[in-house]
C-alpha cells in the first residue's frame, strides 16, 4: 500500500509595478485576496511604503531611486536571512535622466514550512528606450548577482522585464544559463496599442512553477501577475 505524500506546500508571489506609486493603496487588498506570501514591486515610492501589509513584512526597499523596489514576505513563514538591492548596467535613459541606480532587489529566505532555503527577488529592466540587448545584459547579470545572493538555492525572479517582443532569444538565453522563463496566462501591458504584450514575468531555477496568471486591471498601467511555484522534489532541506 502507498503512503499518502504530504501537500506540498506552493509559494505564492505577486510582482506589480505600481506605475509611479499611483497604485499604492490596491496593495493591501490584492495581497489579502491571493494569500500572498511573497509581494514583490516595481516604481515604488519607498518614504510612503507602509512596513506592514497585513501578514507581510517589509524585506527592504530601494534608497537609491526616485521611483524604487520593494519586498514584503509573510514573516510567520519566512525568516529573512539577508536582502540586498543591486545596481546593473545602465540605459542612457538612467544616465541621463537618474531614475534608477539600483534595478535588483534580492533576498534569501528561509521557509520554515518546508525547511528549505530560496532567493526571491524584485527586478525592473531598462525601459524600452534601451535596446534588448541591454535588457539581457542586465537580466543575466541580475542572475548571477542572485546566485551571489545563494548559491546553489531555488531562485525567482519576478518584475517588470520591459521585453514584450522577441521573447524567444530571451528564453533561449536563459535555458542555456539554467533557468526557466515563464510569462503569464494573459498580456500584462495594454496602455498603448503599440506596446501591448508580456512585460511582466518570471525567470526560476529549482522550482517548479504551476502557474503564472495576469490579475484584474487596477490603476496602474501594468497588470499585476500572480506566480504560484513549489520546490522540485530533488531539491533537499537547502537551509544553512
Amino acid at each position: 500500500m502507498r503512503t499518502a505524500k504530504p501537500e506540498r506546500r506552493v509559494v505564492k508571489t505577486i510582482s506589480y509595478n505600481l506605475r509611479k506609486n499611483r497604485a499604492l493603496d490596491e496593495i493591501g487588498g490584492l495581497a489579502e485576496r491571493h494569500e500572498v506570501d511573497i509581494l514583490c514591486l516595481q516604481e515604488a515610492d519607498a518614504v510612503q511604503l507602509p512596513t506592514r501589509i497585513g501578514p507581510l513584512g517589509l524585506v527592504r526597499a530601494t534608497e537609491n531611486n526616485r521611483l524604487g523596489l520593494a519586498m514584503y514576505v509573510r514573516d510567520t513563514r519566512f525568516q529573512v536571512r539577508s536582502a540586498r538591492a543591486f545596481q546593473l548596467k545602465k540605459s542612457l535613459h538612467d544616465r541621463v535622466l537618474a531614475p534608477a541606480n539600483e534595478r535588483l532587489l534580492g533576498a534569501r529566505l528561509h521557509d520554515r514550512e518546508t525547511g528549505h532555503d530560496l532567493v526571491a527577488a524584485s527586478f525592473h529592466a531598462a525601459p524600452l528606450t534601451a535596446l534588448n540587448s541591454l535588457r539581457r545584459h542586465q537580466i543575466t547579470a541580475a542572475l548571477a548577482e542572485l546566485r551571489g545572493l545563494g548559491p546553489g538555492l531555488p531562485a525567482l525572479m519576478v518584475g517588470d522585464y520591459n521585453y514584450p517582443v522577441f521573447q524567444a532569444k530571451l528564453d533561449r538565453q536563459m535555458r542555456e544559463s539554467g533557468y526557466d522563463l515563464t510569462l503569464s496566462d494573459r498580456r500584462t501591458y495594454t496602455r498603448y496599442k503599440m506596446f501591448r504584450g508580456h512585460f511582466d514575468f518570471a525567470t526560476s531555477a529549482g522550482l517548479r512553477i504551476d502557474s503564472v496568471r495576469t490579475l484584474d486591471r487596477g490603476s496602474s498601467d501594468h497588470l499585476p501577475i500572480l506566480v504560484q511555484a513549489g520546490f522540485e522534489e530533488a531539491v533537499g532541506a537547502l537551509a544553512a
